[in-house]
């Protein structure tokens, strides 16, 4: 596995090769949703070393780190902590797993890419060229979010040398916390989901629901509008309302049943656009909250580029811009969202589509890799001056 190579300052002010790799932070799984984490880290991982830490599972043995490696590229990291550590121990044994991996893997010039706050509680003793804060949620408004993760964030914004943004809303909230601040809302890997325009094979699973189909892949958690999945199926019973994605967060008994509700479950990333290839509209139904006020739903992008018409409840960062250019229809409650849907099973597809393709064809994850890369080359040439800036690191 190679290290991406980078010219940076030397100790006189002259150029020098430098290698470093990324050590990525993350609250997410690496197999749970394919999602940005892993969409931006592939690419990363092309011409460098990647490492993908995820949060620690507990359990009866002694600390460990549990390596495993991905066709991708990448190095997925979960450590094992004995179950009953309190929370100031259970920092100081994930940074000794820490330190003890970089020593393992000869890793000494690297970046900390962190997607969760609460990693900066053991990451102090590090000593990377450069953090990157990757914020593509507001996780303090999300169910169960630990209390201390807003501090942490403070000290994150006070110590990152780069910030990105998953959000035009999120971006609005950041910008003001930090000198170096960058919007990169959510892309697409058209090549991948424009797929579901061919005709192809059908999934068993879903050949035998009848059609029309409308459908929503993604997490089914709190953020989930259950509500109004209920009264569209009671509104039209003869629309077979699809979601595909895995239960989190959320009682399966809340989940409203009816003969024409489909819980698939989750599927392979690879498989989703032959699924898609047999919906008639794409579904967006978030509830409007603390947790859905910064989202901006990946499955946006995915949902155009696979050719579908998208009906969305009233997102911030679904509705600029998807709404004001036209592109998905929005409605703020469960009448509208109904007429929405039939509206969009009438659309013409053709002139659709050229819209859609218009717009995304620089909103590609290759373009977002390409730019985050160009910040971080710039703030890894900046060398160890901000570094040494925040002796705390």
């Amino acid at each position: 596995m190679g290290s991406f190579v980078s010219v940076v300052p030397g100790d006189e002010g002259e150029d020098c090769v430098a290698a470093y790799d990324v050590i990525c932070l993350s609250h997410l799984r690496w197999d749970f949703v394919w999602q940005r984490p892993q969409q931006l880290l592939t690419r990363f991982a092309r011409d460098r070393r990647v490492i993908f830490v995820e949060e620690p599972v507990p359990g009866d043995g002694p600390s460990a780190l549990d390596l495993s490696s991905r066709e991708e590229g990448v190095v997925v990291a979960v450590p094992h902590l004995p179950r009953d550590l309190s929370p100031e121990q259970a920092n100081t044994e994930q940074e000794r797993l820490l330190q003890d991996l970089l020593g393992q893997l000869g890793i000494e010039r690297y970046v900390l890419w962190l997607y969760t706050p609460m990693a900066v509680a053991f990451t102090r003793g590090l000593k990377p060229l450069a953090i990157v804060y990757d914020c593509m949620d507001e996780l303090s408004a999300f169910a169960q979010a630990p209390p201390e993760l807003r501090q942490l964030e403070d000290e994150l914004f006070r110590t990152a040398d780069l910030v990105f943004t998953g959000g035009v809303s999120l971006f609005e909230a950041k910008r003001d916390r930090h000198h170096d601040v960058h919007l990169f809302p959510s892309s697409v890997d058209t090549a991948h989901f424009a797929a579901a325009r061919s005709a192809g094979p059908e999934p068993e699973d879903q050949a035998g629901i009848s059609s029309p189909r409308l459908g929503y892949i993604g997490v089914i958690d709190e953020r989930m509008d259950l509500g109004l999945l209920a009264a569209v199926a009671a509104a039209e019973p003869s629309w077979q309302l699809i979601l595909i994605g895995p239960l989190a967060k959320i009682d399966p008994g809340d989940l409203p049943r009816r003969p024409n509700i489909h819980y698939l479950g989750q599927r392979p990333y690879a498989e989703l656009p032959s699924y898609l290839h047999g919906w008639d509209v794409a579904l967006l139904p978030f509830v409007r909250n603390e947790s859905t006020r910064f989202i901006s739903p990946t499955k946006t992008p995915e949902y155009l580029a696979a050719g579908l018409p998208v009906v969305s409840t009233p997102i911030a960062d679904v509705v600029r811009p998807y709404g004001d250019e036209g592109l998905v229809g929005i409605a703020g409650d469960a009448a509208e969202f109904v007429e929405r849907c039939r509206e969009a099973m009438l659309e013409h597809s053709e002139e659709r589509l050229r819209r859609v393709d218009a717009f995304l064809t620089e909103n590609s994850w290759d373009f977002t890799w390409a730019d985050m890369s160009e910040h971080l080359e710039r703030v890894v040439r900046r060398g160890r001056s901000a570094r040494e800036s925040h002796p705390q690191w």
